[in-house]
């Protein structure tokens, strides 16, 4: 028996399968397409997903592939520069396609272990008290103990599942395409800038190798969202609201998006669970949603693997659903309301106006900025120190940095009294005796997703807390 099937192979089924191999996980992922797919839904990822990265030794690869650009206009395209002094050490935003994203997320993956099969459907499945099976559309059947699908806005697993999906269907319509352009820099950047005073889901612009991602309302553009757009409808939406189709030609991918905002009811069917846009789809505004799937797996991934392992304490697996559901209906929420910022209609222009000048407070830019960039999420530890339940952000040691001692996923005791111990718990958590300028506190634990799970300098204390999080004393 396989210990865990992830359908779907895009960012958050690599993403969660890389986690789970760290702690010897049988992982297999199942595919329907046979290759990659090329199009660029997302370009890039924020501070949180960054940090992700750094937390399990992968970012030199993700710099390595992508560049470097400064924080700030996130918020609905307002330009607001970012607050000073966030609270991290990746002060910036990655641009990098997310086909890049996937490869890379695929190659860890399968460097550790996991076992990835394309052209593999999932069609139908099966529960019961001690595994699932999995039927795909070649006729093979698989058992596991666990199923996850990381299988896109119209999961099959969700569905088969019977779990609700409830929200607002698609309003608002966008083009997008990858393709060359024979207007000059200098045309294209006057026209742009002139339609964006009004319209702000037009845009053309340069994409490396001399291809230009074009983006376009799509209104008027008849026919089904699954069905790609053509050249035709590029160039006739462009001349419509620019008044010329720059000369587009030689399409690499086209494709178009919608407005629908969804959430499931719940991410947790017994020993099924759903990750990624299988749990939640949104308006892309703020390039949230590729960073929201990493960050899910993220969570899930050591306590699904607590729970294979026999470690788990009682509640730990379904503390992903409680955690994660609260922060993409705050997504939901945000990008709801960047839509109606975006809005062309006098009434949401003059809103997004004020929501300009409030922004020149910096209460109001930093709350906006960290909920884009996910660094302001705090999950619901009970009463305590402020750090309580936040991620610890990456801090310089006496011997190094605080994110090179999380790569193996583990818990960490992190102590600057030497008096501290986790004996019992040495399997799951390593104690670290270092100090730091930067740490406010005795000593902290961090769970294996970096989240502030305890701090002080009492052992009793610490010994009361560590079962929550790490089960019972070996």
């Amino acid at each position: 028996m396989i210990d865990v099937i992830i359908a779907g192979a895009g960012p958050a089924g690599m993403m969660l399968a890389g986690e789970l191999r760290l702690h010897g996980v049988r992982v297999v992922v199942v595919e329907k397409d046979a290759e990659p797919a090329a199009f660029i839904r997302s370009l890039g990822l924020h501070v949180r997903s960054i940090e992700v990265m750094d937390q399990r030794g992968l970012l030199d690869r993700f710099l390595a592939e992508g560049r470097q650009h400064p924080l700030g206009g996130f918020f609905a395209a307002i330009a607001k520069p970012a607050p000073e002094g966030l609270d991290t050490a990746h002060g910036y935003v990655l641009g990098i396609p997310q086909p890049v994203i996937d490869r890379l997320l695929a190659e860890r993956a399968a460097e550790l272990g996991a076992e990835i099969r394309r052209g593999c459907e999932l069609v139908g499945l099966s529960r019961s008290d001690d595994g699932v099976s999995v039927e795909l559309a070649d006729g093979t059947e698989l058992r596991a103990r666990y199923l996850v699908g990381c299988d896109g806005g119209r999961s099959t697993v969700r569905k088969l599942l019977g779990v609700g999906f409830p929200g607002e269907p698609s309003r608002t319509d966008t083009l997008v395409g990858e393709m060359d352009v024979a207007a000059s820099a200098e045309e294209i950047a006057a026209v742009v800038g002139e339609v964006r005073k009004t319209h702000l889901r037009f845009g053309v612009g340069p994409f490396g190798d001399h291809r230009f991602r074009v983006v376009v309302p799509a209104d008027g553009v008849a026919g089904d969202r699954s069905v790609p757009p053509t050249l035709d409808d590029f160039k006739r939406q462009l001349r419509a609201y620019g008044g010329t189709d720059f000369g587009i030609h030689s399409p690499r991918w086209l494709s178009r998006f919608g407005d629908a905002t969804r959430l499931a009811e719940r991410y947790r069917t017994g020993r099924v669970l759903l990750a990624g846009d299988a749990a939640h789809v949104h308006p892309p505004v703020g390039g949230q949603g590729l960073n929201l799937g990493v960050q899910d797996a993220f969570n899930l991934g050591w306590k699904l693997a607590a729970e294979i392992n026999g470690w788990a304490p009682e509640g730990l697996l379904d503390s992903y659903h409680t955690e994660r559901h609260a922060v993409a209906a705050d997504v939901l929420e945000n990008t709801r309301a960047q839509m109606q910022l975006m809005s062309p209609e006098p009434g949401p222009r003059t809103v997004r106006r004020l929501v300009a000048e409030l922004m020149d407070f910096d209460e109001v830019n930093r709350h906006l900025t960290e909920k884009i960039i996910a660094i302001g999420i705090r999950y619901d530890f009970g009463e305590g120190h402020e750090l309580l339940g936040r991620r610890m952000r990456d801090v310089t040691l006496k011997r190094g940095r605080l994110y090179e001692l999380t790569r193996a996923g583990r818990g960490l005791l992190l102590d600057q009294t030497g008096r501290l111990s986790a004996e019992g718990w040495a399997d799951r958590v390593d104690h670290v005796v270092d100090v730091s300028e930067e740490l406010p506190v005795p000593a902290m634990l961090l769970r294996p997703d970096g989240h502030v799970a305890w701090v002080g300098d009492d052992q009793r204390d610490l010994t009361d807390t560590l079962p929550r999080w790490f089960g019972a004393a070996a």
